[in-house]
């Protein structure tokens, strides 16, 4: 677990930092020959459960994928997105935290939020348990349409001082998520742990986004997002030709059957 993380670290500043999200052995299996980092997220609400908000997304649900996910990793960094109210407190944050990384066996956990959770973070990183900061957009108390974030000054301050608390306190890594890029720049600059950008620019020591979105299975119009391979007109043209096949008795063949 700590070589793993060290190993993060050690890339700041020196090269980028691959990370994806995965929530099935399989998915992870393959990103896992790329990644550095693969991130069992609580994005899995909404693309693979359809709700509306991260916030429903629970302890219980975003352990069992993450319990596949491991299965499916050999070498990268694993970690798991801490559920909305499962980390209100210090001493619920510990418990859920220790239950997830004893039924997962993940590397650490992520949780979002700034100086208002310092105490928290400092309690879990104090009782060993490796955290990974989220700061910016915050999708588990957005309520609406996602705004960027670092454009005004009183953000900027604020985004800055989260960053700062959040190495003081101990976390390897912080996700910036949507943060102007100045900011982000400056940010990265100003801590020596890495920043993971996620729509916040290049300037990131590494990237991270969703896997479905990047493989085209989401309808995602987020501007960050980027579609690499169009995985969807694949999947419509194999179901085409059993479809065909089956109709047309060519599939299954004797040696396809027993």
């Amino acid at each position: 677990m700590l070589s793993k993380i060290r190993n993060i670290i050690s890339k700041k500043k020196k090269s980028k930092i691959i990370c994806l999200t995965a929530y099935s052995k399989n998915i992870a299996e393959e990103l896992d020959k790329y990644t550095d980092l693969i991130l069992v997220g609580d994005s899995l609400g909404s693309v693979l459960y359809n709700y509306k908000s991260t916030r429903n997304v629970t302890l219980e649900v975003i352990i069992e994928h993450a319990k596949s996910v491991r299965l499916g990793i050999k070498k990268s960094l694993m970690i798991v997105d801490m559920p909305y109210k499962t980390y209100r407190n210090k001493k619920e944050a510990l418990k859920n935290c220790k239950k997830i990384i004893k039924e997962t066996k993940c590397d650490g956990v992520k949780l979002e939020g700034g100086v208002k959770i310092k105490n928290i973070v400092n309690h879990l990183i104090i009782n060993k348990i490796p955290v990974m900061g989220h700061i910016g957009i915050l999708p588990q108390l957005v309520r609406g349409k996602f705004k960027s974030k670092g454009k005004s000054e009183k953000e900027k301050k604020q985004l800055m001082k989260d960053a700062v608390i959040l190495e003081k306190m101990g976390c390897f890594g912080i996700v910036l998520e949507c943060i102007e890029k100045n900011l982000s720049n400056k940010i990265t600059k100003a801590i020596k742990i890495p920043t993971i950008g996620i729509g916040s620019s290049n300037c990131c020591d590494g990237q991270i986004l969703v896997t479905d979105d990047l493989l085209g299975l989401t309808n995602s119009k987020i501007k960050f997002v980027k579609k690499y391979v169009d995985l969807k007109k694949h999947i419509r043209k194999g179901v085409k030709k059993f479809k065909s096949e089956v109709i047309n008795k060519k599939y299954p063949t004797k040696s396809y059957s027993y």
